[in-house]
């Protein structure tokens, strides 16, 4: 597979990422919210950091699920204290919102 010259010399969690998602069409959802959440994250560090810590987030957001997210604000003090990923409370919250946001979408598409 042919690379990108920023992937060419990344560690294999950066290729795989490149090989797998990054420039492929997306229709998933759930998915789609992963990589928005992520990017919120990404704001002022490198993408290698957050990518570092996906496992993490997806453990800790209820694997990014919408319907769950949108009840977390409650759960902020306990996020803001797991080490394994970012712990920026405005970040977080923004999550969170856009959880909210989403669901309300969903809720008015239905109808």
């Amino acid at each position: 597979m042919k690379r990108c010259a920023w992937a060419e010399t990344a560690n294999q969690l950066m290729q795989h990422y490149h090989d797998q998602e990054w420039g492929n069409p997306c229709h998933d959802d759930r998915k789609l919210f992963e990589l928005l959440s992520l990017e919120i994250m990404q704001a002022g560090l490198s993408w290698q950091t957050v990518l570092n810590k996906r496992a993490a987030f997806k453990d800790a957001l209820a694997d990014f699920d919408v319907k769950q997210l949108q009840h977390f604000k409650s759960q902020l003090p306990t996020l803001l204290t797991n080490a394994g990923i970012v712990r920026n409370r405005r970040k977080l919250l923004a999550i969170i919102h856009n959880a909210q946001v989403v669901a309300q979408c969903r809720q008015v598409a239905i109808v």
